[in-house]
């Protein structure tokens, strides 16, 4: 995939683009070459850690950047990443909590491989004070800045990281300015940001832009966003990079994120590139620079991705950072426990099944729950009966999510559900139609045709301490039917309920508690309790009890029972449309 655009300057733009009287550079042709990764989520080794599985790594990026340095001129490559790079691998989990002494990896091997720029990420937030406050020290040690000049100080209105810096490169200035995500806040608790707000990067953007080209008179500038592609119409505040990419002027490319979604695209006077997540492509621009008189007067511009090739990694690399690699193995393939029996997430997508019935089992055991909303979050996961490692544990619970305890009313609790099962199913007749919400088309993630969700299923949430049925004849609002607690206590519609969910869900994400009317920005109103790590509650079970046993963590008595019905049209339905998804 390849866009390329040519824009010529004329008087009336000539405002964004001259370098600047005096101190403009030489007449003459420049080309500047911009590398970009995202959304790594800890890939920094191309071990599976387990058996001799490879997989796509920053030490398969490398060879990339280094040979289009090696093609170019190493000082004309602009070389930045757009966020999320400290969380959903065994790698990254350690250094950020486990082994705290010795120096965290990632700003070590970003400075190996020459990034000039780090975007800060929702998931890198989610870290924690503590894990990203030492991220950003330790990068700028090495002269990376940590980016994110939406993330305005609550004590002076001034940004928590750094808004910008300028480059050298290739005899033009270069200015690279980086935002994270506006939608913080209906994720992640407060407490992982405290002392900061999330601004809109519209307008916000173009303002800082216009500041940083007046002070500074860069020649091409780059903006890095941890923001999704998203439509382009302004609806989407966590995926403002479409957006961006239409309304900003006075930049060359803006560098998005966020969804995991491959896209490169040129119009006009800017580019648009997205390399997707877990490094599977490299993201290319190219800006060719005309100078005249001490003007820019034309660009070229081109946009592509480039694929990695997880066996081609660089070898001096691998041995350099060995020790570390070694150090996380170790970790990862400790013995935690016992699986009675095979656990498949998918499973998850056609009811009741072990994999969603341990997460209500943790969530119950927190006092003081009596009822557990939670979801698939391993799209597709597997992990084999037998003896649990570590790196299990990932598979399970893939997350950062803390845990809450929250109030809501029995009637609430209800529309909820109503509105969750109306993302995940719809309405069916018979048993050759669709139940599950699914739709045929391309995936953007992987560019192929097949059968797949529409909504996200990491918001298809069950509920457990309670026993309800799904109708899937009927429309939304009338599929639910709660008919007592686990115990085989009455279930009211008005009475109140301690109810756990992560803190994710109770922080807005997914949408769904706003949906039947609560306001997140006040749900510290109703947090009655607050407990750590869901993935470190699934560690603490694991110590107390060392078995995981679907006959313990299904318990009807404890969690209850849910299925979808009638079973007639439900079962084989589900059943076909599982198929279609993953392809038997």
């Amino acid at each position: 995939m390849k866009v390329i655009f040519k824009s010529i300057i004329v008087a009336a733009s000539a405002g964004f683009l001259l370098a600047g009287c005096g101190s403009g550079p030489k007449d003459g042709e420049y080309v500047i070459q911009l590398l970009t990764t995202n959304d790594v989520h800890g890939t920094y080794f191309d071990s599976t850690y387990v058996g001799n599985g490879v997989k796509k790594s920053l030490l398969a990026v490398k060879p990339i950047v280094d040979s289009v340095r090696a093609a170019a001129g190493a000082d004309k490559v602009v070389f930045i990443d757009a966020g999320d790079c400290l969380q959903g691998d065994n790698a990254a989990y350690y250094f950020n909590y486990v082994d705290t002494l010795s120096p965290h990896v990632y700003p070590r091997l970003a400075a190996y491989m020459g990034y000039d720029a780090v975007t800060v990420g929702n998931h890198d937030i989610e870290t924690g004070h503590k894990v990203y406050d030492r991220i950003a020290r330790d990068l700028e040690s090495h002269g990376i800045p940590f980016l994110a000049g939406n993330a305005i100080r609550t004590d002076n209105g001034e940004p928590y990281f750094p808004l910008y810096k300028i480059y050298k490169k290739g005899g033009l200035k270069v200015a690279v300015l980086g935002f994270t995500n506006a939608n913080m806040k209906n994720w992640l608790s407060e407490k992982l940001w405290s002392g900061m707000t999330f601004e809109s990067l519209v307008p916000l953007a173009q303002e800082d832009v216009d500041k940083v080209r007046a002070k500074e008179k860069p020649d091409v500038v780059i903006v890095s966003v941890h923001s999704g592609t998203g439509p382009g119409d302004g609806s989407m505040l966590e995926g403002q990079g479409m957006d961006l990419y239409k309304s900003l002027r006075g930049v060359d490319f803006v560098v998005c994120s966020h969804d995991h979604r491959p896209f490169v695209t040129c119009c006009d006077s800017i580019g648009l590139i997205n390399s997707g997540s877990h490094c599977r492509f490299v993201g290319h621009g190219t800006v060719n620079v005309t100078v005249k008189d001490g003007k820019v007067v034309s660009k070229t511009h081109s946009t592509e991705l480039i694929p990695v090739d997880p066996h081609r990694i660089d070898t001096q690399m691998e041995r350099d950072f060995y020790e570390d690699y070694q150090a996380v193995q170790v970790f990862t393939t400790q013995e935690v426990g016992e699986l009675k029996v095979d656990m498949r997430t998918r499973d998850a997508y056609k009811g009741m099944c072990d994999y969603v019935n341990l997460v209500h089992t943790l969530c119950l055991g927190c006092a003081p729950a009596r009822i557990s909303i939670a979801a698939p979050l391993t799209y597709d996961g597997f992990v084999k009966g037998g003896t649990l490692i570590y790196k299990d544990l990932f598979t399970i619970y893939p997350f950062e999510n803390q845990l809450y305890v929250i109030t809501m009313t029995g009637k609430e609790i209800k529309d909820y559900l109503e509105a969750s099962y109306n993302r995940w199913i719809v309405t069916a007749t018979k048993p050759t139609d669709h139940v599950l919400n699914i739709v045929q088309k391309d995936d953007p993630r992987t560019g192929q045709m097949g059968w797949s969700f529409i909504e996200r299923a990491y918001n298809f949430d069950s509920a457990a301490g309670i026993d309800y049925t799904v109708d899937v004849t009927k429309p939304f609002g009338s599929r639910i039917v709660i008919t007592s607690m686990a115990d085989g206590k009455p279930f009211s519609m008005d009475e109140t309920y301690n109810v756990a969910m992560t803190s994710y869900r109770a922080s807005g994400g997914g949408g769904l508690l706003a949906e039947v009317g609560i306001d997140t920005d006040k749900i510290a109103e109703r947090t009655v309790e607050y407990y750590p790590e869901i993935r470190e509650i699934l560690y603490e079970y694991l110590k107390k009890n060392r078995v995981i046993d679907p006959a313990v963590i299904g318990d009807p008595a404890k969690i209850g029972h849910w299925s979808f019905v009638p079973e007639n049209i439900a079962g084989p339905a589900i059943e076909r449309d599982i198929n279609l998804i993953f392809k038997k």
